[in-house]
């Protein structure tokens, strides 16, 4: 029998009324095709915007291996080892907001790209920071040595990773950056929010359009492929909303655009890459099924509910997890462990140096 019209027959979840969250917010889940599984033993990466770092602990939590390249020295007691933000990252990199940042991490990391700024000096003028991770070490470096040394230990650590790692899973965060013009050079912060002194004459404000973004991200990808031709990905847009914007325009109609930008990007990366794969953690966050209330009282930061939804949906179709366990709560469902208000007000720390812009 043949059909009537070329939507008859299709799956439901191709149709906007059939979906459950219309009724019931917590049973939205957009996910419909993965073309692998981790397995509890596989090494998983994290890198990209501050939204990956919930990615890492839920991973943590949910007994998966995420994989921590860079430890502290054995000296280091674990709160102390925790406030200089060891074991948050797979790697102490810090936040990359962009594919043009991570293309240019991995470059650095096997020498073939050497910048020219090796160091700021702090705000108080009482250290030095890091330029490609300028609040990774609390207090700043107290030389320009020290750095140096913790950046080998830090590079080592990044190809350790690379190298090692079963599935690298990347959040894409921003479309803007600022840009050193003497030699290209990326930095995750403007000169002069978190340290250095901002200077027109070396920075420039630079906003990605999308085939720069498409280009920036395959290379990075293809370039991990070739140190580590086994490695799957998984790709993210965050669904924080840009802090601020160097644009002469409202932060959220930017926000728009840098967030569709990047959603093409992976998009683009899923469809010509194998074992590539794109996860809507955006979409979960924001769609109208979702009601709005996955966001917190600043209407930016994405609340305790919204990551559990994501990372419910993440752990249930990549790691096979009927539910998973809130951190706070033991032994209980995540959807059912505590009220959407007291949720919403659950504190977790992360690292977002981006919101170092509103606190001048």
């Amino acid at each position: 029998m043949s059909k009537k019209h070329p939507y008859q027959g299709l799956p439901t979840y191709q149709f906007w009324k059939e979906e459950p969250g219309i009724e019931n917010p917590n049973q939205f889940d957009p996910v419909t095709k993965k073309s692998f599984l981790i397995d509890k033993t596989d090494a998983v990466v994290t890198a990209g915007s501050c939204f990956a770092q919930h990615v890492a602990r839920y991973l943590n939590r949910s007994g998966f291996n995420h994989f921590i390249a860079e430890t502290a020295h054995p000296m280091f007691f674990p709160v102390i080892a925790e406030k200089f933000n060891y074991g948050m990252f797979s790697a102490r990199y810090g936040n990359i907001y962009t594919a043009r940042q991570l293309k240019q991490l991995l470059q650095r990391t096997y020498g073939e790209f050497e910048p020219i700024e090796i160091g700021w000096t702090s705000r108080d003028e009482k250290s030095i920071v890091d330029p490609f991770r300028p609040q990774i070490q609390p207090g700043g470096f107290v030389s320009e040595s020290e750095l140096l040394a913790d950046r080998q230990y830090h590079f080592e650590s990044i190809r350790t990773a690379i190298e090692q790692m079963d599935v690298f899973v990347f959040t894409l965060g921003l479309t803007e950056c600022w840009i050193d013009q003497r030699d290209g050079a990326v930095y995750p912060l403007a000169p002069g929010v978190a340290g250095g002194v901002y200077n027109p004459e070396n920075v420039k404000f630079h906003n990605f359009q999308h085939k720069e973004v498409i280009d920036d991200l395959l290379d990075a990808l293809n370039y991990i492929r070739e140190k580590n031709p086994a490695v799957k990905f998984i790709l993210t847009v965050s669904p924080v909303p840009l802090n601020a914007t160097a644009e002469d325009r409202h932060v959220f109609v930017s926000t728009t655009l840098s967030k569709s930008i990047l959603r093409i990007a992976a998009e683009e990366a899923s469809q010509q890459l194998n074992q590539c794969d794109y996860f809507p953690s955006y979409e979960i966050i924001t769609s109208p099924y979702s009601q709005g209330r996955y966001f917190g009282p600043d209407r930016r930061n994405v609340n305790e509910a919204g990551v559990a939804h994501v990372m419910r949906l993440f752990l249930k179709h990549y790691g096979g997890v009927a539910t998973v366990q809130n951190e706070s709560v033991e032994n209980e469902p995540i959807q059912e462990a505590k009220t959407e208000l007291e949720l919403e007000q659950q504190a977790f720390d992360i690292l977002c140096d981006e919101e170092a812009i509103s606190n001048q």
